[in-house]
């Protein structure tokens, strides 16, 4: 059994006004040394494989074809093999 967990943000030529409005907000309550902030999200999938090679490669698949969207978006996948 292997956890992975697929990281998605946008790409760094896509506006986020979330990220900036918490950067904003941070700023107003403030806390300096913000250069500033992007907001992505995490999706954590459990799952079954030979090694984490082959299930790192399915969960990138998964990743192009639904977890991400190729247009806006990047992502990384980081899989560990549970005990």
């Amino acid at each position: 059994m292997f956890k992975a967990v697929v990281t998605v943000m946008l790409k760094k030529s896509v506006l986020d006004p979330q990220g900036a409005a918490v950067e904003r907000a941070l700023k107003s309550m403030g806390h300096s040394g913000i250069g500033s902030v992007r907001i992505g999200k995490s999706i954590e999938i459990l799952l079954d494989g030979r090694d984490e090679a082959e299930a790192e490669a399915r969960v990138g698949d998964w990743a192009d074809q639904l977890l991400a969207n190729p247009v806006m978006e990047t992502y990384a996948v980081a899989v560990e093999k549970l005990k």
